[in-house]
């Protein structure tokens, strides 16, 4: 009896080593919506805007629907912010000021023209996510415009007057550039829902990409004074 009690004080013992001490790590807002995000974009591909609600992804998260109100108001907000977040899928914007790369090159990285395949496929399916809910959700489109493809704009517009700033370009409307450099690039980069991909391959495409830029790069050379 006795050897037996004292095994089970061992054993107690050594549970009582292996349960963590004190209260519980708590998970911090930065890392929750990191989390919840990730699960609602999952399941907006999976259901689509309209088929994804809020208590889904809290069930999905294993959180209650307080904190997921609490981090994202609406499932609106939810979608804008999974919007904001991909924004760096398509344009490696905002960069460091100082940068001092050669113009073509800087603007390759911008675009990541060189992905993977596998990011190529996750940037793809969530411009088809995105299209596709803008359509069958109308109040969604000007949100879309809002805070993706304007602003995306913008910020590549801003980069362009900054290299005008400091002498590399000369543009009359960085605006428009930056309009016309986004055409040029996802217009080859992206195949739009129902439209076949007519690229023989994907280095025929890069090839493309990389003549694109060149030819913006040569028109807006600073013309140098004799």
């Amino acid at each position: 009896m006795q050897v037996r009690t004292e095994a089970r004080g061992r054993d107690a013992d050594q549970v009582a080593a292996r349960r963590p001490r004190g209260r519980p790590k708590t998970v911090s807002d930065d890392a929750r919506r990191a989390e919840i995000l990730s699960a609602a974009c999952a399941t907006f591909h999976a259901l689509g805007y309209g088929g994804t609600t809020m208590d889904l992804v809290a069930a999905r998260c294993r959180i209650s629907k307080q904190t997921l109100y609490r981090l994202f108001s609406s499932k609106t907000e939810l979608f804008m912010a999974i919007i904001a977040e991909h924004r760096t899928s398509m344009l490696a914007l905002p960069r460091d000021p100082e940068e001092n790369l050669p113009l073509t090159e800087a603007l390759e990285q911008i675009f990541m023209i060189d992905i993977d395949e596998a990011a190529e496929r996750d940037r793809e399916a969530f411009i088809h996510l995105v299209m596709s809910e803008a359509q069958q959700f109308p109040e969604m489109a000007a949100l879309l415009r809002a805070q993706g493809g304007a602003q995306t704009r913008q910020m590549l517009a801003d980069w362009l007057n900054l290299q005008q700033q400091r002498g590399l370009i000369e543009i009359a409307d960085a605006e428009s550039g930056a309009r016309m450099l986004m055409n040029m690039i996802f217009g080859a980069m992206i195949t739009l829902p129902g439209r076949t991909n007519d690229w023989p391959d994907r280095q025929t495409r890069l090839r493309h990409l990389r003549q694109c830029i060149a030819i913006f790069v040569a028109g807006v050379q600073p013309h140098r004074s004799n």
